[in-house]
């Protein structure tokens, strides 16, 4: 890897100009698995929906490769961490969504439709929205 860094010129130095705000979103992603792992805990028994399992998520395992040298292992750590609390928040999100609205999104502009929407009404069916709260009537 070494042998690579050398032939890109400004390589090393980029690596160095981008870590201040690579490491900088630590504390964001900390704060955020925190407070949605609390807002998960509490709200989720009270809405009767299934509590999700963190270590679904999220994954730390690459530092026990022996072929990664410390820098790898500690770079491969933060972006299993930080990868995995952002699909654990989608699902969080996504299962809240399902359960106080679950319509899609009005379709075009490139808006990709993210994947829990699949089973989610579609956009401006009345009927099928009037139905649904009939049966699963929450307040």
């Amino acid at each position: 890897m070494k042998n690579k860094i050398a032939k890109i010129p400004y390589r090393k130095l980029r690596y160095l100009l981008s870590c201040p705000f690579i490491l900088g979103m630590a504390i964001p992603i900390i704060f955020l698995d925190i407070t949605m792992e609390i807002y998960h805990r509490i709200a989720f028994p009270l809405y009767g929906i299934s509590i999700n399992k963190w270590s679904n998520y999220i994954r730390i395992d690459r530092q026990k490769l022996s072929y990664l040298n410390f820098w790898d292992k500690l770079w491969c750590t933060y972006c299993g961490y930080a990868n995995g609390v952002a699909a654990y928040s989608v699902k969080i999100a996504g299962d809240t969504e399902k359960y106080w609205c679950g319509i899609k999104h009005k379709a075009g502009d490139n808006f990709i439709e993210p994947e829990h929407h699949k089973d989610f009404l579609e956009y401006g069916d009345r009927k099928a929205y009037e139905d649904f709260i009939n049966q699963n009537k929450k307040v």
